[in-house]
């Protein structure tokens, strides 16, 4: 009898194997030709959620083309920007499309594909301050970053030594809010996003960019580029093939018109 029960409950055991390695097969046939996107919906133009709850900007429209010539589906996985490389490398998504420059300190922890466009950095000041993106003329005054971003770490290395006190923020709405209350002297940011989502806006007239963009290829990349985890080389080939189209086709220089302006977006 005992022998008997042995091996009812061996088979018993071997059947929920063989049922869980049936599901697990199901779970990555359906996931095959799906591309998990991970992104912070909270930086328009470049990716934010219209009235309608929809995601709407360049990198989701950019996403979605990719994965059109790709033949994949996209979704997409939403999080803070500064979760966002751990997120990745905890496979809660398979590819990061959030205005993520590629820089030398980032491809440390993740590699990324080929450059997809570029966008300038600048300094927004009310347009009465005087202020430029200096060490000398910042000193003593407090610039509103958003954290882990590029523009964080360009500020620290090159002004926050100086004496300028570097802010961060979760949240680069509330960086605007701290601007017009007086709480911010300045914010640095990726122009567009700045130009989009403040000075475009009632909130915004007084503000403007002040000086010209600044450049630090070390810190602030290359350019933005969908962020991959390390050793992931098929899905970065097959992603840098499609890039590659959507460059050609003018499809991103398209998108990039639409959501950007009369911006030269191409990656130098």
């Amino acid at each position: 009898m005992k022998l008997l029960k042995t091996l009812l409950a061996l088979a018993c055991a071997l059947a929920s194997v063989s049922a869980l390695a049936a599901d697990a097969d199901a779970d990555a046939d359906a996931d095959a030709g799906t591309l998990r996107f991970g992104l912070e919906a909270q930086y328009p133009p470049f990716e934010s959620k219209g009235t309608n709850g929809e995601l709407q900007g360049l990198d989701v429209d950019v996403g979605k083309a990719v994965c059109a010539t790709a033949h994949l589906t996209c979704k997409w996985v939403e999080t803070s920007f500064d979760g966002l490389i751990p997120a990745l490398q905890g496979r809660k998504f398979d590819a990061i499309n959030s205005a993520m420059n590629a820089t030398e300190k980032r491809r440390q922890a993740i590699d990324f594909t080929n450059v997809i466009y570029r966008v300038p950095t600048q300094l927004i000041a009310k347009t009465s301050s005087g202020l430029v993106p200096t060490p000398e003329s910042l000193k003593g005054k407090r610039v509103g970053v958003l954290q882990a971003s590029i523009q964080e770490t360009y500020a620290k290395a090159h002004w926050e030594g100086a004496g300028v006190n570097i802010v961060p923020y979760q949240d680069q709405d509330q960086i605007y809010a701290d601007l017009v209350s007086g709480r911010l002297d300045a914010t640095l940011l990726l122009a567009p996003a700045g130009q989009t989502a403040f000075l475009s806006r009632p909130d915004g007239k007084d503000f403007s960019f002040v000086g010209q963009p600044v450049r630090d290829d070390k810190i602030l990349g290359s350019g933005i580029a969908f962020g991959l985890r390390k050793g992931d080389t098929a899905l970065r080939d097959q992603l840098n093939a499609a890039i590659a189209k959507v460059q050609a086709d003018g499809t991103v220089r398209s998108l990039a018109l639409k959501y950007l302006g009369n911006i030269d977006v191409s990656p130098k």
